[in-house]
């Protein structure tokens, strides 16, 4: 089993930059696939960007954040980050770790609130 700890998130002004962590403890060798997620007000949670740890570490990025929002990992520290530049109000949601495994379990952190506003 995996747990997942995110912190990072705050209030940052149009244009600012935040950057999320991801702690990760348990079966970390267990895990595929690490990524970003997030969910604003009223929609449905969306995919920022992936980490494809079994297919050498590619990576995708929904477009809305392309050339803009960067995700990367320290495998020795086990920590997920998410580097957000160029933030827009849009940006505004509630972001989630999330990892699966090769048994294509899924675990989520407990979320950490991204709030864009001048």
């Amino acid at each position: 089993q995996v747990q997942l700890v995110e912190s990072g998130g705050g209030l940052v002004q149009p244009g600012g930059s935040l950057r999320l962590s991801c702690a990760a403890s348990g079966s970390i060798s267990s895990v595929n696939v690490v990524g970003w997620y997030r969910q604003a007000p009223g929609k449905e949670r969306e995919l920022v960007a992936i980490i494809r740890i079994s297919v050498g570490g590619i990576t995708t990025y929904a477009d809305s954040v392309k050339g803009r929002f960067t995700i990367s990992r320290d495998i020795p520290k086990n920590t997920l980050y998410l580097q957000m530049n160029s933030l827009t109000p849009e940006d505004t949601a509630v972001y989630y770790c999330k990892a699966v495994n090769r048994w294509g379990i899924t675990t989520w952190g407990q979320g950490t609130q991204v709030t864009v506003s001048s």
